[in-house]
């Protein structure tokens, strides 16, 4: 099997990842019974700890892949992959710190004036995953298309 087909299946598993956390799982805990602020913050950062290493762990392997694969890429592929990578990065070291900080100090109880971080998160994961889906779905068609 080609090397391209398992960068096409971990970028679908990663687009799952992103999907099932992030724009499902993040706003539908804290409308189940007994979840407060303080838990629904509590497991936010742990799902999305882990959410952090997984798609780290998807990109190195993309990249792995890619650089082991002796096929031609197209320019587009690279640079959708590319920008995903740099939407994770931002994520990685701006983002998450700073919104663990922010629910670490909610959970103590202090007071913090209204943020934009979430909007921010909110965007870039928008960005990323479609970025993510193009690249998916370009790589297969590319694959296909030299076979």
């Amino acid at each position: 099997m080609k090397k391209q087909t398992y960068i096409i299946a971990i970028t679908f598993i990663w687009v799952g990842f992103i999907g099932a956390i992030s724009f499902m799982e993040a706003w539908l805990k804290f409308r189940a019974p007994g979840i407060d602020t303080a838990l629904g913050l509590g497991i936010g950062q742990l799902v999305f700890s882990a959410l952090n290493k997984v798609e780290i762990t998807s990109a190195v392997l993309i990249l792995i892949l890619s650089i082991a694969s002796k096929e031609k890429k197209a320019v587009g592929l690279q640079g959708l992959f590319y920008m995903a990578v740099a939407l994770l990065a931002l994520q990685s070291v701006w983002l998450l710190p700073a919104l663990d900080t922010r629910a670490d100090l909610i959970r103590e109880g202090v007071t913090l004036a209204k943020s934009k971080l979430h909007l921010w998160y909110v965007l870039v994961e928008i960005i990323k995953i479609t970025c993510l889906i193009l690249f998916g779905f370009r790589s297969f068609k590319y694959l296909n298309k030299n076979k």
